[in-house]
């Protein structure tokens, strides 16, 4: 697939909450996650699909109620893709939060090698 194509399915995908589908169809096995700072109970740099895919296990694990989720068409430049996805969840024992996210992708022979998250 060409990163066009990746990109949309990946917001197609996410839309639908079905991140662990999506990492497992578009993802390189080898791919690299980063989020914007440490977060308790998970690292900065995730280095592999089996990681990556924990990751997003534990951190679902973490959310009480889901009440809306947003994600922008992508931006694509060459390689790379970009989009703002906004979550409205109740984290167990947290409380309810708003998280607005910039993810930056890039692709490399038809996989998405690496994400990136700012705030």
């Amino acid at each position: 697939m060409k990163t066009e194509e990746i990109a949309r399915r990946l917001v197609a995908l996410c839309r639908e909450q079905k991140w662990e589908a999506a990492q497992q169809e578009l993802y390189a096995p080898d791919a690299v996650s980063l989020e914007p700072h440490e977060i308790p109970g998970f690292d900065k740099e995730t280095r592999g699909l089996p990681a990556i895919l924990e990751k997003g296990r534990k951190f679902a694990g973490m959310v009480g109620k889901m009440h809306s989720i947003s994600v922008s068409d992508p931006i694509v430049a060459g390689n790379s893709f970009a989009c703002m996805m906004r979550l409205d969840m109740t984290m167990k024992g947290q409380g309810r939060m708003d998280m607005p996210e910039l993810c930056v992708y890039q692709v490399k022979d038809g996989k998405i090698v690496s994400e990136q998250f700012f705030v």
